[in-house]
Order: C-alpha cells, then sequence, then structure tokens
C-alpha cells in the first residue's frame, strides 16, 4: 500500500516538473501566439477581447487580458482561458495548441460551431477542465479525449453533437465530472466509475442507454430488426443503396432543423411527458391555480421563439395565459440544492416582495427541471433600453433618473430592510427590468446563492458564472466573498451606463488606444471638464445639467476602488432621491433609515467627494 502511494506521488511529482519545463521552454513567445491566434479565430460582437493588446511585450501583460489567467502574474503563461458568455463566434481555434501549459479552457455559453476537433487531445494536452457546454458544436465527440489524461472536467452540454459517446472516456483515470445532455446522442453509455455521471448527465439524448438510464436491450432488438431487414433488401443495388443513405442523412438534417424551428421540437420540454398535472405552486392568490401543463401551453411547449432572455442561471420564456395574462417562466440552468433546500429557497424569495422588485409569482418542480414564475415587465431590460441593436437610447433625463432612484430603492430593501438582508451578487442593467411605465424592478434576487449557495465558490462569479465582465467589483478577485459593497460597485456601472450611455466593457468615446472598462475609463477623468465630456450628449443642454453631473458624482463614488470609501446602498438612494425632488415620483415603500456615521458624515459630503478643489 505504501509502495503504491509512493509509485502514485512520484507520478504527481513528476507530472508537475513535466508542466513547469514545458511552461519554461514553450511559453511566453508562444502563448503570445496562442491568444493572438484566438483572437483571429474568433468574432467577437461584444468587444470583450478588445483588452487583448499585443502591443505590450513585458512579461505579464497578457494576465491581463480579458478571461486569461496565468501561472504567476510577472509571467506570460496562460494556466486557465475562461471566455464564458460572450457571444463568440466561429470555429474552434487550433491555435490554442500554444498555450502549451494551459489546464483549464472555458468556451461555455458561446455561439462557438462545426466539429470539436478530432485531435483535440493535442491541442489541450495538460487539460484538467473543458466546457465547451451552450454552443453550437455538430458531429461526434471526439475519441482522442480519452488521451486528455489529466481532464477532471469534461462539458459537453447543450450543443447538437451525435453519434455515440466514445466508450473509452471511460478510462479516463483523473474524470470526476462528465456531462452531455441536451444533445442528439445515442447508443451506450460508457461505463464510468461511480460520481462521474448521473442520468441528468445525459438527459434529453433520446437514443442513450445503459448505466444509470434504460438498459439497452430494446435498442439491441431494434439492432436486429434492422439486420434482418437489411438481409431482406440485400439485392438492391449499390447505387440505390447509396442514393438511400443519402436521402437519410438529407432527412435527418432537414428533421433536426425542423425541431429547432418547431414549437414541438424542444427536446427538454418534450421530456416532461407525464408530469403535465404537477402542480405549480402559487404565491399571490390572485393568480388563477396552474399545473406544468398550463405553463407548457402558455409557452408553446417552451418554443425558442418565446425566449426573452437567457443567462448563466437560465433561459427566460414569455408565457400568455388563455384570459391574456402575460407572464414570465425562468428555466433554471442547474441547481446545486436539493429538492427540499430548493423548496425552502423558493417560500423565502416568494415572500420578499416590493415595488420595485420582479414578484415571483410561483414555482414547479419536474423531474430535473426548476420552473420560476414571474410577472411579465412589457418594457423589457434596462441593458436594451439603454443599447438598443439599431440606433441611439432616447430614454430622455427623467426616465432614467426614475429608473435609478427605483432600483437603488429596491435593491437598498433588499440591504437593509430584509432579515436576514439579501446580496444579490450579479447588479447589472440585464438584471433590471422595466415595466409598462418605465417603473424598475429588480429581476434575479437570491438566484446567486440558489445556484451556488457557498460564497467561497464565488470564483465562478468572478469568471462569469453569475456576473457579468465590467460589474464585477475589484476585490472579488482577491477575497471571492460576496459583500454589500460589492452589490454598490456594480449598481455604481449601472448608474455610469445610465449617465453615459456607455457598455461597461467598451466605450465608444474612448480612443481606440483605451483597453479598459467604462469604470476604468470614468477614473481617468479628473477634472470636471473632462467628466462633462463622458455624460451622454443627449442629456446635455436641456436645463438639468447640474442634476446629470451630481448624478455622475454619485455613481463615482460607488466603484470607489477602495469598498470602505463607497456609500451604503440607503445612502445611495437617499442622495438620487435628493437629486430628484424636483420630479414627482412616487414616495411608496418608503425607507426610512439613519444614515451611518461610520460611512460618511452626511449626505452633502457624498456628492462633493470627488470635486477635490473644484
Amino acid at each position: 500500500m505504501v509502495e503504491g502511494s509512493q509509485v502514485f506521488s512520484s507520478h504527481v511529482i513528476v507530472s508537475f516538473f513535466l508542466l513547469v519545463f514545458c511552461g519554461m521552454v514553450c511559453g511566453t513567445d508562444s502563448d503570445i501566439s496562442c491568444l493572438k491566434s484566438v483572437k483571429e479565430a474568433l468574432q467577437d460582437p461584444f468587444k470583450y477581447l478588445q483588452s487583448w493588446d499585443f502591443s505590450n511585450k513585458t512579461e505579464g501583460s497578457i494576465c491581463k487580458f480579458t478571461g486569461v489567467e496565468c501561472w504567476h502574474p510577472d509571467e506570460n503563461r496562460v494556466l486557465n482561458l475562461k471566455l464564458s458568455n460572450m457571444g463568440l463566434k466561429g470555429e474552434f481555434p487550433r491555435g490554442i495548441k500554444n498555450c502549451s501549459s494551459m489546464t483549464g479552457l472555458d468556451f461555455s455559453l458561446n455561439r462557438l460551431s462545426n466539429t470539436i476537433p478530432a485531435d483535440i487531445s493535442t491541442l489541450l494536452t495538460y487539460a484538467t477542465s473543458i466546457d465547451l457546454s451552450s454552443n453550437d458544436f455538430t458531429g461526434e465527440i471526439p475519441a482522442s479525449l480519452s488521451n486528455c489524461t489529466y481532464l477532471n472536467t469534461l462539458r459537453l452540454d447543450q450543443n447538437q453533437l451525435s453519434g455515440q459517446i466514445p466508450s473509452n472516456l471511460s478510462q479516463l483515470p483523473r474524470l470526476k465530472a462528465f456531462s452531455v445532455s441536451n444533445n442528439l446522442l445515442t447508443g451506450p453509455v460508457p461505463a464510468f466509475k461511480a460520481g462521474v455521471a448521473d442520468a441528468g448527465s445525459y438527459a434529453n439524448n433520446s437514443g442513450l442507454c445503459g448505466g444509470p438510464l434504460d438498459a439497452c436491450h430494446a435498442n439491441s432488438a431494434k439492432s436486429n430488426t434492422a439486420v434482418i431487414a437489411g438481409a431482406a433488401v440485400g439485392g438492391v443495388t449499390v447505387a440505390a443503396l447509396g442514393l438511400g443513405i443519402g436521402m437519410f442523412f438529407y432527412v435527418r438534417r432537414i428533421s433536426y432543423r425542423k425541431k429547432e424551428e418547431d414549437p414541438e421540437g424542444n427536446k427538454w420540454a418534450r421530456s416532461l411527458k407525464g408530469t403535465k398535472t404537477i402542480k405549480v405552486s402559487m404565491f399571490e392568490k390572485e393568480i388563477s391555480k396552474m399545473n406544468l401543463n398550463d405553463l407548457m401551453k402558455a409557452t408553446n411547449n417552451f418554443s425558442n421563439s418565446n425566449i426573452i432572455g437567457t443567462g448563466r442561471s437560465g433561459t427566460v420564456y414569455k408565457a400568455v395565459l388563455p384570459d391574456g395574462t402575460s407572464l414570465m417562466v425562468k428555466r433554471l440552468q442547474e441547481s446545486q440544492h436539493s429538492e427540499k433546500e430548493f423548496m425552502s429557497e423558493m417560500a423565502i424569495l416568494g415572500t420578499v416582495k416590493h415595488r420595485n422588485l420582479v414578484p415571483l409569482l410561483g414555482f414547479c418542480l419536474a423531474k430535473r427541471e426548476r420552473l420560476l414564475v414571474y410577472k411579465n415587465m412589457p418594457n423589457g431590460t434596462l441593458h436594451d433600453q439603454l443599447h438598443p441593436e439599431a440606433g441611439a437610447c432616447t430614454m430622455d433625463w427623467a426616465v432614467r433618473l426614475k429608473i435609478a432612484i427605483g432600483a437603488a430603492k429596491g435593491l437598498a430593501w433588499l440591504h437593509h430592510s430584509c432579515n436576514p438582508r439579501i446580496l444579490h451578487r450579479n447588479i447589472s442593467s440585464k438584471c433590471i427590468l422595466l415595466d409598462a411605465d418605465f417603473e424598475p424592478k429588480i429581476s434575479d434576487f437570491g438566484l446567486a446563492r440558489l445556484m451556488n449557495p457557498i460564497d467561497t465558490h464565488l470564483s465562478t462569479f468572478v469568471n462569469g458564472e453569475f456576473g457579468d465582465l465590467g460589474y464585477v467589483a475589484p476585490e472579488y478577485t482577491k477575497t471571492l466573498v460576496a459583500t454589500p459593497k460589492g452589490d454598490i460597485y456594480s449598481f455604481g456601472t449601472v448608474l455610469l451606463e445610465l449617465v453615459t450611455g456607455e457598455r461597461p466593457t467598451h466605450v465608444a468615446k474612448a480612443p481606440e488606444t483605451f483597453k479598459g472598462n467604462l469604470v476604468e475609463w470614468i477614473s481617468q477623468q479628473s477634472s470636471n471638464a473632462k467628466l462633462h465630456a463622458v455624460i451622454d450628449e443627449s442629456l446635455l443642454g436641456n436645463g438639468v445639467d447640474q442634476e446629470v453631473f451630481q448624478f455622475l458624482k454619485v455613481a463615482c463614488n460607488c466603484v470607489s476602488e477602495m469598498p470602505k470609501e463607497r456609500p451604503t446602498m440607503f445612502e445611495v438612494y437617499q442622495l438620487l432621491r435628493a437629486i430628484g425632488l424636483n420630479y414627482n415620483f412616487t414616495v411608496e415603500d418608503e425607507i426610512m433609515l439613519p444614515v451611518d456615521s461610520g460611512d460618511a458624515e452626511n449626505l452633502e459630503e457624498l456628492i462633493v467627494a470627488r470635486e477635490g478643489h473644484n
């Protein structure tokens, strides 16, 4: 036993030194070449990779790139490449081979397409984690993945992969997590050791069998039938057989396309057959009793055409009841809670009510699916209103100020009036929804904890699992702990979006040489004259310049680099409310709390905190 442990330890040590040696020999220039090829190979519509500036040749320069983690901050050796949820398009970049000492790759939640390279094991020799989930990859799963002997995690779910799962993947000695759900796979599943994959790992692949799934006897019978049928038509000419095969693949391809376009083609929804009578637990008495079948009809069987939003926590569908009532149904992507824990969380969130929070009306559990029912917000997200796909934002100053005050009130209520208080952990302009009167409603409160309940797991939040790049407070990368000040930083970024009209990660007004985000750009504008220049031009010259400038100052305080310099959320609300005294905004659900003198001596001091000597 001791001898075996020594052998294992020696293997680990040898592997470690191999990695280090490879990094020393192949690192630096090759890693820079690697990232260049990745950037060139992928379409980046939202400019997330704009920070990848290769003009700086100093050691450690690439370690500051978005999504790049290095072995050491002063060495150009890539440890992990985490480019999740960036809207990237294109094929798998083969140049990634030059990141010779990289151990982690995350391309999840993008639009990468075509096949996964058959020789992927030669491109990712030392990979311990590969996440290609939620893309548009087609074709078969490469058998060469079995040569990635360091793999701990392999996620290929939510693609269009077909064929059989290579059985030799079960030989991966270190594999702990494997998932291929929501694909087009067939045949028997690999004989993984216990704990690597469960039935959910293979969900929504109608042709899979064996292991934790149903036995493969039925498929075997079908195979025997197919052999007999093949023998019966053995006299068909080679040309006719070739034509038949061609027609088979053509028809199958058309079938797949129809499934994507056809409301009935949503595989995960069809898998709920037999559970449609499950009741939807409702918190609102005025909402009629519903079951899962009612939600299926209201969303056209969760048709892709009913999708009104997607994110790491899940997909949101528009639902219309027979009486014309509009709702939103969120299908959670995954949850680490048991069914009992999930229902307990729902019971808590169902009691959280405020004018500026999106009401959680109910929830439903069916098999592994967890569905949340919300009131519909007809004007969509603040993000879409501020950054429309065509043209410029048309919201005037009064509407923007109203949204800021209402959203601040809702978040302050979560921080100061809930017991225990709720940290949002995912504040962005995408989670602030607008009703018919443009009254803001904060959504997804409590979901970050529901999806990943332990704060020490916030490394996933920093890397984009819950948060959008540009909103995450700088201290998260060091502490990985959720705090109220982190929420305030994220909200401050939203305020900057409102007053500048710029995106949090891409500043159109900034010079081409600037590679930072919105907060970094604002922080470089030290004088009042420069700060006036960053304000959305449509807001200036309308007699409200002083209000707009004060608003900008509040936003700047919220995004202070030091958490202790940021105001509390109650103070932010009071500051914004003071700016909006000349407007007839509602004061319902007013929050009256004493200002903590430890955070600021008075509100006026916060407004002028960054004006310095001006």
